[in-house]
């Protein structure tokens, strides 16, 4: 139910596309629906997988239809698709409970980014029926979830971060005025503002002006889904554009090149695996900007630093100096990256030598591993 569900349908064809091609591997499509309250988890056939986006899909669930002739046709190929298919993936929607799940599935390759994928709440819920997973364990993802925590224990623990401040809503509506002085004080114009909880680039806007922050909050805190348009055209957005309501938000410093020879912005991707003793190995990929071995150690560093596990990718700006200081600065952390074709973590890891395939099946491996280690403790 996140501003990033449409992509998430995306990545979870692209990983079932990848899975169902081989031999090894029986792939079933689950969609879950739901909102911040509560949600549910469907089985899906294949045909419903692949709608146009995650509302079509979702709508499809709730006034399934099939039709007569299509029945037909199932069942005259009944035969044909008992050997070379999954019968799951031709019967109706099913709602399926976790202790359910547990009983059809051996693991779970969780497609969602935000939340609740992205942040801790389905891994526990897979923990108690026992399943592994893909992916950082439930406690990592709550921190990487929330941005402004994540910005907190980097700068705590020595890494460079944008200045940032979290804004409630009752902060800005008890005193609106107040609150904007102090951000001028403390920040000055341009600053980005970005929802705490959400995708990489849902919601992410540079803000100029006192107008502009004004409509930033107005439509954040809005109370229904509707758009103020006077507030929407000042920033900019666009028709369909995604724009969450929540109850707080982050204002950072906008991170610029100036007064530097160079300025990138990186994104660096990243795969575990356990050694022969059970510790984690984590293989840096070059990231979309190439960087000396110093730098992509920092990225590993605060991979460590909150415990990162599985694969997931960190985005960062690079300042180099004209006297040729390099600084690193940590913008956001996905422990569920993006998984369609088009990603560049595929790309990155390409130069490590792994297919498309292969990079998933590490993915998986890992998890059923670290489910067997915890196990056997």
């Amino acid at each position: 139910y996140s501003s990033e569900r449409h992509i998430s349908v995306e990545s979870g064809r692209n990983v079932y596309e990848k899975l169902s091609s081989t031999e090894q591997y029986e792939p079933v499509p689950y969609f879950l629906a739901g909102n911040e309250q509560a949600y549910s988890l469907y089985r899906i056939p294949i045909n419903l997988m692949l709608k146009d986006n995650a509302d079509d899909i979702k709508e499809k669930i709730l006034n399934y239809n099939q039709h007569p002739v299509i029945k037909k046709i199932i069942d005259q190929c009944g035969n044909v698709t008992q050997t070379f298919a999954n019968t799951f993936n031709l019967n109706p929607p099913e709602k399926t409970l976790f202790e359910e799940l547990a009983q059809q599935v051996k693991i779970v390759f969780i497609a969602l980014h935000g939340r609740p994928g992205e942040d801790g709440e389905l891994q526990l819920q897979l923990n108690k029926v026992g399943l592994p997973f893909n992916g950082s364990r439930a406690e990592s993802s709550k921190i990487t979830i929330d941005k402004f925590q994540t910005n907190e224990l980097l700068a705590q623990n020595g890494f460079k971060v944008a200045q940032h401040y979290k804004l409630t809503e009752e902060e800005w509506r008890n005193n609106p005025s107040a609150t904007e002085e102090k951000i001028l004080k403390e920040f000055g114009f341009p600053i980005i503002a970005k929802p705490v909880d959400d995708g990489c680039s849902s919601a992410v806007k540079i803000i100029r002006n006192e107008n502009q922050l004004h409509a930033y909050a107005e439509l954040i805190f809005r109370q229904d889904d509707t758009l103020n348009p006077a507030a929407a055209g000042l920033l900019k957005i666009k028709d369909k554009e995604e724009f969450p309501r929540k109850r707080y938000f982050l204002i950072e410093s906008l991170i610029s090149g100036e007064n530097c020879k160079h300025f990138l912005e990186i994104t660096g991707g990243m795969l575990t695996t356990y050694d022969e003793t059970g510790n984690i190995h984590y293989e840096i990929f070059e990231p979309s900007e190439t960087l000396h071995e110093g730098d992509i150690l920092s990225l590993l560093r605060a991979a460590q630093l909150l415990n990162i596990e599985g694969y997931a990718r960190i985005d960062a700006f690079v300042r180099i100096t004209n006297d040729n200081k390099v600084e690193v600065v940590f913008i956001e952390v996905n422990s569920l990256p993006g998984m369609t074709p088009a990603t560049c973590i595929f790309h990155q890891a390409a130069l490590n030598q792994y297919k498309p395939f292969e990079f998933i099946e590490k993915i998986l491996e890992f998890g059923f591993k670290r489910n067997q280690l915890l196990l056997t403790k």
